[in-house]
C-alpha cells in the first residue's frame, strides 16, 4: 500500500501541487488497504495524515500503518490546514468531485493565504484504473463464486416462478458462500428485459420467453459484473436472430481489445455492427466500464472517451439491445487487458 502512495506522490509535480486531499473513502482503502468510513487522507511529499473524528479514530490507529492518524473534534477542515502547515505544503490538490459544494465553499473560504487550492481531479482513478496481480486475483474469486451461483441459477430459473422468489433464492445462495452482491440483481423477464435497469418485480417467469439477470459478487471488497441470458421452452425467431447479433457484437468488441486501442474504436465497432444489422437504435448505453473496488470505475467504455487501454485493466464489454415492449438481450463479460491482447475472464462461467 505504501508503493501506491509512492506513485500517486510521482504525479505531484507534474499537476502543479504538492500534497493531495484524497477525501474519497473508496480511493483511501485503495491507497491504505484499511476500509475508510466518512474520513480524509492528506498526502504530503514525506508523510500521509488520515484525518477522522472519535467514531472511529481506535480503528484507524490500529489498521492504518505508515500513516499519521489525526483526530479533529471542531472541523476538519482546520485540522488539514494544520497538517498542509507543517508539511509546508502551499499547493493544495483537490479532487472537487468527492466533497460537497458546501464543503468546497468551506475549503475556500478558510483557505489560509498562503494555500493555493489547484483542481487535481481523477489522480488516484487513473492508478486504480490498472490492477496489480493481488487486486486480480480477488476479481477471480468473485468470478468464482459467480460461478457457482450462475450454475444454481440454471437450476431454478424455471416457468411460474416469479423474479422476485429467484433473487431471494439467489441471495441465500450467496450468502451461505460468505460472499455479497456487488450491487442489487436485476432479475428481467420477458417484456421486462427490454428496460436495461429493469426492477425486479413479483412477475411469473413464462415458457418460451428471455429471461436477462445481471448480477455481481462481492469478496474482499473486489466485485464481478456479469449478465447471461436464460432462454425457456421455444424461443421466437426474432429473439435468436438478436441474441446471435448481441454476441457478434461482442465478439467483435473482444477482438479489438488489446494495449494502445482506443476505448472510443471499441465502442464504434459495436456500434457500426448493431446499426448495419438495424438495431443500432436499440443499444443507447455505454459498451462497458472498469470493475475493481467499485462496481463502476474507470475507464468507461464509451464513444466520447478519448484514452486507449492500458494493460492491467479490468472492463466489462456488454453490447445490448431493448426493443420497447417486447423484451431485451444484454450479453456481459469482464475482460483483463494484457501486454499481447486480452483475456476473458469469465470466459468458463456458463
Amino acid at each position: 500500500m505504501a508503493n501506491r502512495i509512492r506513485q500517486l506522490r510521482s504525479v505531484f509535480a507534474r499537476n502543479n501541487i504538492d500534497c493531495l486531499l484524497v477525501p474519497s473513502d473508496v480511493n483511501i482503502t485503495y491507497l491504505t488497504g484499511f476500509p475508510a468510513s466518512e474520513s480524509w487522507l492528506l498526502v504530503c511529499p514525506r508523510r500521509a495524515f488520515y484525518l477522522t473524528d472519535f467514531r472511529y479514530i481506535l480503528e484507524a490507529k490500529k489498521g492504518l500503518k505508515a500513516v499519521t492518524v489525526k483526530r479533529y473534534t471542531r472541523s476538519i477542515i482546520e485540522l488539514l490546514y494544520q497538517c498542509a502547515r507543517e508539511q509546508k505544503c502551499r499547493n493544495l490538490g483537490v479532487d472537487e468531485r468527492h466533497i460537497t459544494h458546501a464543503q468546497y465553499i468551506q475549503l475556500r473560504q478558510r483557505c489560509p493565504k498562503w494555500v493555493r487550492l489547484v483542481k487535481a481531479n481523477g489522480l488516484v482513478e487513473h492508478f486504480r484504473e490498472v490492477k496489480d496481480a493481488g487486486e486480480i486475483e480477488k476479481v477471480k474469486k468473485a468470478l468464482k463464486v459467480h460461478k457457482q451461483a450462475q450454475h444454481y441459477l440454471r437450476r431454478i430459473v424455471r416457468p411460474k416462478i416469479s423474479e422476485r422468489e429467484v433473487l431471494l433464492k439467489l441471495e441465500n445462495f450467496v450468502k451461505a458462500r460468505g460472499a455479497g452482491f456487488s450491487f442489487k440483481p436485476i432479475v428481467a423477464s420477458g417484456p421486462n428485459s427490454c428496460y436495461p435497469h429493469a426492477r425486479v418485480s413479483g412477475r411469473k417467469i413464462r415458457n418460451n420467453e428471455p429471461v436477462l439477470i445481471d448480477m455481481g459478487i462481492d469478496v474482499e471488497g473486489y466485485k464481478s459484473d456479469l449478465t447471461r441470458m436464460f432462454f425457456l421452452g421455444k424461443i421466437p425467431n426474432l429473439v435468436t436472430q438478436v441474441n446471435a447479433h448481441v454476441f457478434c457484437a461482442q465478439r467483435i468488441a473482444i477482438d479489438r481489445i488489446r494495449p494502445g486501442v482506443p476505448v472510443a474504436e471499441v465502442d464504434g465497432a459495436v456500434r457500426n455492427y448493431l446499426t448495419k444489422n438495424g438495431l443500432g437504435k436499440y443499444f443507447g448505453h455505454a459498451l462497458g466500464h472498469g470493475v475493481g473496488l467499485e462496481i463502476h470505475e474507470a475507464p468507461r467504455l464509451a464513444g466520447n472517451n478519448a484514452a486507449d487501454l492500458r494493460p492491467g485493466m479490468i472492463i466489462t464489454v456488454e453490447p445490448a439491445v431493448y426493443i420497447p415492449g417486447k423484451f431485451g438481450i444484454r450479453i456481459e463479460d469482464m475482460v483483463l487487458v494484457t501486454k499481447k491482447g486480452c483475456t476473458i475472464l469469465s470466459d468458463n462461467i456458463d
